[in-house]
């Protein structure tokens, strides 16, 4: 049985995830956003190292703590889809070049792909890519617990934004139904800003996806 709590960090409320498994000593985070001394506080205080940072996409919102993970975690290893390796050194791209400090971070370890499946917290994850947001956007599902975060391709009655100059406001729209509304409507959706939904309530109720 793995374990998942949810931080709301920095000013922009981004929503990070800390996954560990009963007995393990090693954690994995899902992002890694601005102000991350909370979630590593609550890994230490939990005897737990963090092994890997999976990214759900490149933004800099949920990749601004990372040089701070790296700091006191020095063998973490950082995995990225490979549509947004290059965001991680490119202010630009990563959308921190309007912000006073740009931010860049080091270069990731190890990338995800499509339909691997990756053993997080004992559990059996599948990537599935659901670009759109972002053209390296993934999400990581586990059908056994019936959960997926999702990064910013879905919120609770809400979308991704697509005006960013990466984002294809059709490819979210085309993602979100072939990527997660095939999921089970029982599927807990985690997003990366806001509350939690399910894949049910958003498929029955989320005005973007009314057609």
């Amino acid at each position: 049985m793995y374990r998942i709590e949810r931080f709301e960090l920095g000013a922009w409320g981004t929503n990070c995830y800390l996954l560990y498994g009963d007995g393990q000593g090693e954690a994995t985070l899902i992002d890694a956003g601005f102000e991350p001394e909370a979630m590593l506080e609550r890994a230490d205080a939990l005897g737990l190292e963090i092994g890997r940072v999976l990214l759900t996409h490149a933004h800099v919102d949920h990749i601004a703590g990372l040089s701070g993970v790296r700091k006191r975690h020095p063998d973490v290893s950082v995995y990225i889809h490979d549509a947004e390796a290059g965001f991680l050194g490119d202010a630009g791209l990563n959308l921190s070049a309007f912000l006073a400090e740009p931010i860049v971070v080091d270069p990731a370890d190890g990338r995800l792909a499509a339909g691997e499946s990756i053993d997080i917290a004992g559990a059996a994850w599948e990537v599935r890519h659901s670009p759109g947001h972002s053209p390296g956007g993934v999400t990581l599902y586990e059908p056994t617990q019936g959960v997926a975060i999702v990064g910013d391709t879905l919120f609770a009655g809400g979308v991704g934004r697509t005006d960013f100059p990466t984002s294809e406001p059709a490819t979210l729209i085309r993602s979100i139904r072939e990527q997660l509304l095939t999921l089970p409507d029982a599927t807990r959706v985690l997003p990366g800003h806001g509350p939690e939904t399910t894949i049910g309530r958003e498929r029955a109720t989320n005005p973007w996806l009314q057609s």
